[in-house]
């Protein structure tokens, strides 16, 4: 690398650590992150991109089976609606799985609207706790890997771009 003159592009840590469970959605993934088969658990979390001049919010579902990304959606808006938009490209791309554990962090995910969501397909809720970003690592991963991997370091001059251009990183390119 020193010959080729080249730097190891790597963030620092910004670890925390808290213990606090949403008392009516605990964790009971609790960092087993290994699964046996696929949509058993899936996992999901909203992390922000720069386009057009301004913050686009960006909901990523994976199954941690085989750690592929299974559904997606990005918006202007880090709303419940977004969450569910990538929860039900997930539900349809993998054939309307039964029985599966979703687990997240605490933010849009503890919304009414996405919880009936989940309860209306039968599906078990697991949460990190506040501020544990460990207990939910296979997604800060995907989010990590894709902007030092791949997203320009000034972002994205339109949202249609942004749109394009991560849907091939999410779904070619990572998976």
């Amino acid at each position: 690398m020193r010959q080729l003159v080249l730097v190891s592009k790597q963030p620092g840590s910004h670890a925390k650590q808290a213990t606090v469970e949403r008392p009516d959605i605990p964790n009971i993934l609790n960092r087993e992150f290994d699964v046996p088969a696929p949509n058993q658990v899936w996992c999901g979390d909203i992390t922000y991109i720069w386009a057009q001049r301004k913050w686009h919010y960006l909901a990523v579902v994976l199954d941690l089976y085989a750690r592929r990304i299974v559904g997606w959606a990005l918006s202007n808006k880090p709303d419940a609606d977004l969450v569910i938009k990538a929860w039900d490209m997930a539900y349809e791309q993998r054939g309307r799985p039964q029985g599966l554990l979703f687990h997240s962090d605490q933010g849009q995910y503890g919304s009414r609207q996405f919880r009936q969501r989940l309860w209306r397909y039968r599906m078990c809720q697991s949460m990190s706790r506040r501020g544990n970003c460990w207990d939910n690592a296979p997604m800060e991963r995907v989010f990590r890997s894709l902007k030092t991997e791949w997203i320009p370091t000034v972002g994205y001059m339109t949202a249609q771009e942004a749109h394009r251009d991560i849907s091939h990183y999410l779904m070619h390119r990572y998976n």
